[in-house]
This record gives structure tokens, C-alpha cells and sequence, in this order.
């Protein structure tokens, strides 16, 4: 898999603006493999990520082209943009995070991500990947697998391994914006954690 032995590659799916818990896997290791051919599956965080608001935790999903089916391959899977999602999910982080000490530090280039047009998902996750891997400091090279292998020898095989309600272990924790009413949110988007913490948000994930 690798020219070099001695390079630890994670092996993940693609999603959506990652949990904390997938960057805690990420900086372990040297090399980022994205699974492209696996079969799209719901109720993951494929096409949505978790953010907090006043009440708790809120939900940003993209909408797909017949999201209901769970047969189409991962790379092919299209948005739907007859819904205007992009600008719901930007008026949702603003709404949440305006008061946060980093959103404005922030704010410009984010925003501009939210107004590029995108048709397929592994794209527009793509671009959320590296835009917080920019703002964080992480410089993994990122591959593609070139086909489904359900067994991967030389690899941190994490698909399916980070998925939401499960109990994330060891999450660092950090000052979150409403945290005074509901308690601290685990499970958040990578943009929690970066809007709180700023430039501090790669060692609060090395510290977990």
C-alpha cells in the first residue's frame, strides 16, 4: 500500500466536516486513505456533521440525489441542490458560533466554501476536509482507494468505526460556547472545536 513500510495509513470514509474523534485518529498517523467505492450508508457522517447550539446538539445534512438508496457507490453519490442547503448551513454556523471567540477569525474564507457550488458529495466533503485541515496545521497527504476491499492488510482500517451516538472515548474537552447550559457536547464537528479553540485546536487534539 505504501512505498515506505513504515508509514502508518488510516483508512476511513469519506465525511462530512469530521468529529473530533476522527482527528484524534487522523494525527496518528502519516498518510490519509479515503474509501471511494464503498456503498453510500445512512445515519453516518457521510453527508452531515453535528455543531451545538442553545439546546443542544444540531444537525447539518446534505441533501442527496435518491438518498433513500443505499446501493449507489460512495463516489457517485450526487447532492441535491433544488434546496438551498448550503445557505441553511451557513446561517446555522453563524447563528451558533457568531459569538464564539474564533467564528470571525474564521468567518471570510468559511463562507466562501458555503457559496461554491458542488454536485457530488466525496467532492464537497473533500473541500471541507482540507479547508479544516489548512486552518488546523495538518499537512497528511490524502489517496483514494481504487477499489472496495471489505479486508485491507498495512492499514488502520476505521470505516465504520466512527459513527454518531456512539460514546467517543477519550474526547479531549475544551470551552464550548453554550456550554454553561448544556453541559459539554461530545461528538461535535471538527468547526466546534476550531471556532472555540483556534489555532490552540490541534494540540487540544493531541492532548486527547
Amino acid at each position: 500500500m505504501t512505498e515506505n513500510a513504515e508509514e502508518k495509513i488510516l483508512l476511513i470514509e469519506s465525511q462530512y466536516f469530521p468529529p473530533i474523534d476522527a482527528y484524534k485518529a487522523l494525527v496518528e498517523h502519516d498518510i490519509l486513505q479515503i474509501e471511494k467505492y464503498e456503498h453510500y450508508q445512512k445515519l453516518s457522517y457521510r453527508n452531515r456533521c453535528y455543531v451545538a447550539g442553545p439546546n443542544g446538539r444540531m444537525i447539518l445534512s446534505v441533501p442527496l440525489s435518491r438518498g433513500k438508496n443505499q446501493r449507489t457507490v460512495m463516489k457517485d453519490v450526487r447532492i441535491s441542490n433544488e434546496e438551498k442547503w448550503q445557505d441553511l448551513h451557513w446561517k446555522t454556523l453563524v447563528s451558533a458560533y457568531r459569538r464564539s471567540p474564533w467564528f470571525e477569525y474564521y468567518e471570510a474564507e468559511l463562507q466562501e466554501l458555503y457559496e461554491r457550488p458542488f454536485n457530488f458529495l466525496l467532492d464537497w466533503n473533500l473541500a471541507c476536509f482540507e479547508w479544516a485541515n489548512s486552518k488546523l496545521g495538518i499537512l497528511i497527504p490524502i489517496t483514494f482507494t481504487e477499489s472496495y476491499q471489505k479486508e485491507v492488510a498495512g492499514v488502520t482500517d476505521a470505516r465504520e468505526s466512527i459513527l454518531p451516538g456512539a460514546v467517543e472515548v477519550g474526547e479531549p474537552t475544551y470551552t464550548q460556547v453554550f456550554q454553561d447550559r448544556t453541559g459539554f457536547i461530545s461528538g461535535l464537528s471538527i468547526l466546534d472545536l476550531l471556532f472555540c479553540e483556534g489555532k490552540q485546536a490541534l494540540s487540544v487534539i493531541r492532548r486527547g
